[in-house]
C-alpha cells in the first residue's frame, strides 16, 4: 500500500515544489492539490466536514500549476488532482490541460475528480446544482474521446462538438486514471461507471469509517460487470497508527492519502519525518 500527501497550496503554505522534493525523498508515492476557483460569501452551502469552513479553501492556488511545478522538481512522485471540480471546467480545456501536465510529468499525472458540494460556487459557473452528476460524466466521457482518438466528437446533453484535432494526447495509454471522488453509496457507483478508481473521504456525518464499505463496493462493481482489480481505492484520510495503515493494506487499499495543513516547513517536516518511519516499516 502506498502513502500520498495533499495539501491546499495557498501563499502561506510550502510551496509545491518544495513539499514534493520532501515527499519523494521519505518515500511518498503521490502529492495531490484540491480545487477551489473561488467560495461565494453568501455561503449558502454548508462545508460537508461541520462547522466553519478552513481559510484555506477561499485561498487555495490552481491545482494544474502546483501540480506542475512538482512534477518539474521531481522524478518519481505521482501527481493528482483531489480533485478536480470538473463540473466548474470546460471539457475541451481541461483535456488539454491533462494531456500537457501528464507529457511534462512523463506520465506521473492521476486525474482524481469530483462532482462538488459548493452550491454557490458550482452555479457560478453557470452550472444547474441538480444536474451536475450527469453533466460531470459527459464531460469525462468527452475529455476521454479527446485523449484516446484522433478525431474526438462527443454528442451529449450537456456537451456537444463536432470532429475536432486537439494534441498533445497523454502519455499514459489510453489515458491518466480518472479516479472518481465521492461518499458511499453514490460516489462509488459513479466510480464504477466511469471510473478506474474510487477516492472516497475516510469518514463522512453518516459512517465513521469507508473501510467498513470496501467489500460492498467490490461486490457493486462485479455486479455491474465490471472488475474490482480495475477499480483501485484510495482512502482521503490516513491514521497515524501502524496497525491502522496495516489493516487498510489487508483490506487491499491502494493508497491512503495524508492531508497536511496549510503551513510551512517547520510545521511540516517534522510529521513527513515521523510518516516516513511508517512507510518504512510498511515496506
Amino acid at each position: 500500500m502506498k502513502i500520498g500527501l495533499a495539501m491546499f497550496f495557498t501563499d502561506y503554505s510550502m510551496r509545491p515544489d518544495e513539499l514534493a522534493r520532501a515527499a519523494e525523498d521519505r518515500g511518498f508515492d503521490s502529492l495531490w492539490a484540491p480545487e477551489h476557483s473561488h467560495i461565494p460569501l453568501s455561503r449558502k452551502s454548508p462545508w460537508p466536514s461541520g462547522g466553519e469552513l478552513p481559510k484555506m479553501y477561499y485561498d487555495v492556488m490552481d491545482p494544474f500549476v502546483s501540480l506542475t511545478a512538482a512534477a518539474m522538481a521531481t522524478k518519481t512522485l505521482l501527481v493528482g488532482t483531489g480533485i478536480c471540480l470538473v463540473v466548474q471546467r470546460d471539457p475541451i480545456q481541461t483535456a488539454k490541460t491533462v494531456a500537457s501536465l501528464d507529457l511534462l510529468s512523463g506520465g506521473r499525472f492521476l486525474f482524481g475528480v469530483g462532482n462538488g458540494w459548493n452550491r454557490d460556487e458550482i452555479e457560478d459557473h453557470g452550472t444547474i446544482f441538480e444536474s451536475r452528476h450527469k453533466l460531470a460524466r459527459e464531460r469525462i466521457e468527452a475529455m476521454r474521446a479527446i485523449w484516446t482518438k484522433p478525431k474526438p466528437e462527443y454528442h451529449g446533453e450537456f456537451v456537444n462538438f463536432d470532429p475536432m484535432m486537439t494534441w498533445p494526447k497523454p502519455v499514459q495509454k489510453p489515458h491518466p486514471p480518472v479516479i472518481v471522488g465521492g461518499s458511499f453509496p453514490h460516489g462509488a457507483r459513479r466510480a464504477i461507471r466511469y471510473g478506474n478508481g474510487w477516492l472516497p473521504h475516510r469518514a463522512r456525518p453518516h459512517y465513521p469509517d469507508v473501510a467498513a464499505f470496501i467489500p460492498q463496493f467490490r461486490q457493486m462493481a462485479q455486479e455491474a460487470g465490471r472488475d474490482p482489480a480495475e477499480l483501485p481505492i484510495t482512502i482521503w484520510g490516513a491514521k497515524e497508527e501502524y496497525d491502522a495503515l496495516c489493516a487498510d493494506r489487508d483490506l487491499g487499499v491502494q493508497r491512503v492519502v495524508l492531508s497536511l495543513e496549510a503551513a510551512k516547513a517547520d510545521v511540516i517536516l517534522p510529521q513527513l519525518d515521523r510518516w516516513a518511519e511508517l512507510i518504512r516499516r510498511l515496506g
